[in-house]
């Protein structure tokens, strides 16, 4: 039976169509569920029309969530809350399968656009190179660049006290120091509440952090988070009043650190590095999960945390049938040419 292909402009249809494959159940990673984008396009890219493509063939199913930018172009239904973006698959169990799915969706594709950008790919998982590959054998000019870096810890089994002694020595003497003096209280919360949540607002609003994209997004996931049991929402006090705050997720053996914030008129008590230090404690030692993901950006502090970085991907892509694409693919080809000289 060939693949079939659909397009979606809305979610509604979407959702009927994935009949569950897009739902928590059956995808183990937060940004690959149809929640998760529903919510990211209505409280953060609204000015943008959904392009759900749909490639199916028996039981076996992959999903590209774009979203339309204007003269025949697509791109990733994605901002900067993601850690990733990815084709979704469900059914399809090795790559021989994922790639005639993904060939079936190139091919269709001139049909809604001219030229697609998708971003921020994985790799380890072999996203990026599939899109590629299929891509240009459907008769696609390609262009891929790294486009941002995503630092991970994988736990391997270790208890908290094993992976700590690995850590640089600053840093533990910073959280030894700092938690003999008794000034900073933790707290951790695994369900939503209303009260933690505007500490975690005022921490933020006092923090050296850029003013939210868009705040209510980020509550409507905690709330979710929250309610299946995912969310880690860890703060930080001194005499009372809340100076640091990290919002984490943690399900299916990885955590996820979404945001960490502090207030910076008490530094000098390290209130962030205690509270980053009993975040990684819980995750590890009693959610017993296999990886910490911090996201992407190349901050020089998350290398004391973490042991890995891996690439994030973009492919820009055109259709070469299109005179609107050919000034951009010489110019592309150009460059790269000087480029390997």
């Amino acid at each position: 039976m060939p693949v079939k292909c659909e397009y979606h402009d809305n979610f509604l249809t979407a959702q009927a169509a994935a009949a569950g494959a897009l739902d928590r159940e059956a995808q183990p990673c937060l940004f690959d569920r149809l929640d998760w984008l529903e919510t990211l396009h209505r409280m953060a890219l609204r000015e943008r029309t959904p392009a759900l493509l749909r490639g199916s063939e028996d039981s076996k199913e992959c999903w590209m969530p774009m979203m339309t930018v204007g003269g025949g172009q697509l791109m990733a239904l994605a901002n900067w809350y993601n850690f990733s973006w990815r084709p979704i698959f469900n059914g399809a169990d090795n790559e021989v399968q994922k790639l005639a799915l993904l060939r079936a969706m190139a091919e269709t594709a001139p049909n809604h656009a001219r030229r697609i950008t998708l971003s921020p790919l994985p790799d380890e998982d072999h996203s990026a190179s599939l899109l590629q590959t299929a891509f240009e054998q459907s008769g696609w000019v390609v262009f891929r660049e790294t486009c941002d870096q995503n630092h991970i810890l994988n736990v391997r089994g270790r208890s908290f006290d094993a992976y700590w002694q690995d850590r640089p020595s600053r840093l533990k003497n910073t959280v030894k120091r700092k938690a003999k003096t008794g000034v900073v209280s933790i707290r951790g919360d695994r369900e939503f509440d209303p009260e933690s949540w505007r500490d975690y607002e005022r921490i933020y609003a006092r923090s050296w952090k850029p003013s939210e994209g868009s705040p209510e997004f980020l509550r409507q996931i905690a709330e979710r988070e929250g309610a299946s049991g995912a969310l880690r929402l860890g703060l930080a006090y001194i005499d009372g009043e809340p100076v640091a705050a990290q919002y984490w997720t943690s399900e299916n053996g990885t955590a996820l650190i979404h945001k960490l914030a502090h207030d910076e008129r008490h530094m000098q008590a390290s209130p962030g590095t205690l509270l980053s230090a009993a975040l990684f404690q819980h995750v590890i030692d009693v959610d017993h999960v296999d990886l910490i993901d911090f996201g992407t950006g190349n901050d020089a502090y998350k290398t004391e945390w973490m042991e890995e970085v891996r690439e994030r991907y973009r492919l820009d892509m055109f259709w070469p049938n299109h005179p609107a694409n050919w000034p951009h693919i010489a110019i592309r080809k150009l460059r790269a040419y000087r480029a390997a000289k």
